[in-house]
């Protein structure tokens, strides 16, 4: 049994939101990672992908996800499974939003205008 307790999570703010690690290989030895996101209103993040498949669950607030040419409001509860390399954006609602997210270990991110530029996430690792 591995446990991570909460004064040793990782944060990594951003423009557009707070990642708190909660489990990774770098952070209690978990196979894959496990992140929250916590972002106010007014910060809606960079249209972007993920070279991995990742998966969303909305704790808190509302959130207007645009993926692959869709969009959707997600509320408190709801869970969306946001695929490898589709162009995605999470822009907060009225009162921000909170939520709990999962991929697997190694995945990447990168600008729709520079696809081949890889930036890791340091939240996952």
């Amino acid at each position: 049994m591995r446990i991570t307790r909460s004064g040793d999570a990782r944060r990594t703010a951003t423009p557009a939101a707070v990642m708190t690690t909660l489990a990774s290989p770098t952070l209690g030895g978990a196979p894959f990672p496990l992140w929250r996101v916590e972002a106010e209103p007014g910060t809606a993040g960079p249209l972007h992908l993920i070279d991995a498949d990742q998966v969303w669950t909305l704790t808190a607030g509302t959130v207007e996800v645009e993926c692959g040419g869709e969009a959707a409001v997600l509320e408190a509860g709801d869970t969306v499974v946001v695929p490898a390399g589709a162009h995605r954006r999470f822009t907060p609602g009225p009162g921000g939003f909170t939520a709990v997210v999962a991929g697997p270990a190694g995945m990447r991110a990168s600008m729709p205008a520079s696809p081949e530029e890889k930036i890791d996430l340091a939240w996952a690792a």
